[in-house]
């Protein structure tokens, strides 16, 4: 019996592992797979580059608020902890309306960074000092500014009126965030 219930219960648990690293992996590409197949399966007009938008601004989202947690820990700089706590603060914030409005529009958005995004945070999570505050602050400065193109594009070319607008509202505050940004990197260069 002992033969037949110790490999049962090794096979379980690898199975319940394997499960668990599966769900892990909501990344972007898994997403957009999720609301092209919800696209093929309806006759609604199709909105993949407003779909697109929403899926990486959920991602980008998510990627600014881990980095604000790292740089609450890894800044040397107070003007850099400060700008990584304001981070948290607002990107948490529009995560959360981005989840009620994707939810909304049955868009599928990530539960993690994508890959790209990623690579950002292990990236940074491993620096300190100085060093993160010169390297996350020059990142913010050119995220911010490709972010505040991405949502003024949305903003003026998007086909779904409320997703539109909630890149419209965005815009201002990115670019507060930009300024703040910038203001922290001129204060931490070499």
């Amino acid at each position: 019996m002992k033969k037949i219930v110790l490999p049962l219960i090794f096979f379980s648990l690898t199975f319940s592992i394997g499960c668990q690293n599966e769900q892990k992996e909501d990344s972007t590409e898994v997403a957009e797979e999720k609301n092209e197949k919800k696209q093929d399966s309806t006759n609604t007009e199709k909105l993949e580059d407003d779909q697109e938008f929403v899926v990486k601004a959920a991602s980008g989202g998510l990627m600014e608020v881990e980095l604000g947690k790292i740089a609450a820990q890894n800044a040397a700089s107070a003007k850099v902890k400060a700008f990584g706590q304001r981070m948290v603060k607002d990107h948490s914030k529009a995560n959360a309306e981005l989840k009620a409005l994707a939810s909304q529009k049955n868009i599928s958005i990530p539960a993690t960074p994508g890959e790209d995004h990623q690579k950002h945070i292990d990236n940074l999570k491993a620096k300190k000092g100085a060093e993160f505050d010169k390297d996350y602050t020059s990142m913010m400065v050119d995220d911010h500014e490709k972010d505040i193109k991405d949502y003024e594009n949305e903003a003026s070319n998007g086909k779904d009126a409320q997703i539109k607008a909630f890149a419209q509202s965005k815009v201002p505050i990115l670019k507060q965030h930009l300024e703040m940004v910038k203001s922290a990197n001129n204060t931490v260069k070499d």
